[in-house]
């Protein structure tokens, strides 16, 4: 079967590329790979569903049905969608599970929001006057999701798209494209009209930019790294495109001496490690009071050395690999810059030599200490398995360790101190704080960062609103003449 969907047909790209298994370098299958004409058509289609397709008539309550049939489909065939997640990204089958799941509940959750806009009366003094607030949807969309959570960022981009009654054109990553395909399967076995979910293929140069630089697409909504959204914001400007962009973070997890030590040192290394530190809200940066950090490092290396890697389909594997060569060469040049740097790599820092493992493309879990402020492991998003530790004595010193960063996604606070984690909490520049926990979230909150980690959110309410426009409706109910010209 053809892996291009548009205008409701699949169909066939101009040659094909191979999606890797991360764990072996194995080939999962090829793909359909699409052109620039490709492009053109899908943003066509789109563009005819929203301005002249059975789309615009489609209610809200019916868009929310729509939305908890993709639902139920996705739970249907819940096994198979996290064993294609888990080939094509290398993460655990517990994970890929836990994705189907929350992938589920975001849809559900906008499925539920989408009929509960009946837009804002506003009050005018002038008896005469109805004056309303509606929200419309903003139009075609280009959906541009990242390779470490595919399906799980795609939804908190479609689903909410869907409920304000936009089309789109979704491009995943050529990295791992699978269950984006299968989403879209699903959406029009769902009911969803030809031209409203449309899919195309391929790398950033052949299909992102010509995608996201379209003059019909009305939004841009990227998730992945900083270099890509800030040229996407900038071909954005020619045509004043809408543009939400999550650009990952470089997050601290301040952990105060008050906190138990073992829920220190398993919320450190949950933090980091979970999928290889390839999330981008991961605790990669461990803040750490002065006279805790010796004892809760070391119990971090000796754990993280145990740490079992291995292929995500096994029962018992904690972690899985880097998702290409490409990626983990990456990781291998920040310790090493670490290194020249005069910084200590306590554990890690190599590739494992287990011979189970040599096909794939993984890397011992690392902590380094010994870093400064102007360490590039430290400054930059590193997207690995790497630990770096700061020191602080104050709780002053631990919130200016905490914000002294480009990014601003995320981060969290630990300690039994109630009145000191909510101090701290509302002091950081990152758009989740934690207090006691890592990794969290649910549809309902925004997500989203400050800073470098880009503009928008996703999640949450806010995360309807930024696929609709806002109409000011003014209806004179009694007009009279005016008179206002004289002659």
């Amino acid at each position: 079967m053809p892996d291009l969907f548009i205008d409701g047909e699949w169909r066939s790209g101009s040659g094909t590329a191979p999606v890797l298994n991360p764990f072996d370098a194995s080939v999962v299958r090829h793909v359909d790979q699409a052109s620039a004409a490709d492009v053109d058509e899908a943003v066509a289609a789109a563009r005819r569903a929203f301005d002249g397709g059975p789309w615009r008539s489609v209610e809200a309550p019916e868009r929310g049905a729509l939305l908890r049939r993709i639902a139920e489909l996705l739970q249907r065939e819940k096994e198979e969608i996290a064993r294609t997640e888990t080939l094509d990204t290398g993460k655990t089958l517990v994970e890929s599970r836990i994705d189907v799941d929350d992938v589920t509940a975001v849809f559900r959750y906008y499925a539920d929001l989408a009929d509960k806009d009946s837009g804002r009366l506003v009050e005018t003094g002038q008896a005469a006057v109805v004056s309303l607030v509606v929200h419309e949807p903003v139009g075609v969309c280009a959906l541009v999701t990242p390779w470490n959570y595919p399906l799980l960022q795609l939804s908190w981009k479609v689903a909410p798209a869907l409920a304000a009654g936009n089309t789109m054109v979704i491009k995943p990553s050529e990295v791992t494209p699978l269950t984006s395909i299968h989403l879209v399967k699903l959406c029009a076995e769902a009911g969803v009209p030809p031209g409203v979910v449309n899919i195309v293929l391929g790398d950033g140069p052949s299909v992102g930019a010509p995608l996201t630089s379209h003059p019909d697409v009305d939004m841009v909504s990227f998730t992945g790294g900083l270099a890509t959204g800030q040229s996407i914001i900038r071909a954005s400007a020619d045509t004043v495109k809408r543009t939400a962009v999550e650009l990952g973070g470089k997050n601290p997890d301040i952990i105060f001496a008050d906190t138990d030590f073992e829920l220190a040192v398993d919320y450190a290394m949950l933090a980091v490690f979970l999928h290889s530190g390839q999330v981008c809200s991961a605790g990669a940066r461990l803040v750490v009071e002065d006279s805790l950090a010796d004892a809760l490092v070391a119990e971090i290396a000796v754990r993280a050395a145990k740490i079992r890697l291995g292929n995500g389909l096994e029962d018992g594997v904690e972690v899985g690999p880097m998702v290409s060569e490409a990626h983990r060469a990456k990781i291998e040049a920040y310790v090493q810059s670490a290194r020249d740097e005069g910084a200590t790599v306590v554990c890690g820092g190599t590739r494992p030599s287990d011979p189970a493992l040599q096909q794939g493309f993984f890397y011992l879990p690392t902590v380094i200490t010994g870093v400064t402020r102007e360490s590039r492991v430290v400054r930059e998003e590193t997207f690995g398995p790497i630990l770096t530790v700061e020191r602080f004595r104050t709780e002053e010193e631990a919130i200016a360790l905490g914000n002294d960063t480009d990014y601003g996604l995320a981060g969290a606070v630990f300690t039994r101190d109630m009145g000191r984690a909510h101090r701290v909490s509302r002091a950081l520049r990152h758009g989740t704080v934690w207090i006691n926990d890592y990794h969290p979230y649910v549809p309902g909150a925004e997500w989203g960062g400050m800073k470098r980690s880009g503009n928008g959110r996703e999640l949450g309410p806010t995360g309807l609103r930024e696929y609709q426009e806002a109409k000011h409706i003014w209806h004179n109910t009694a007009p009279e003449p005016q008179r206002w010209f004289k002659g």
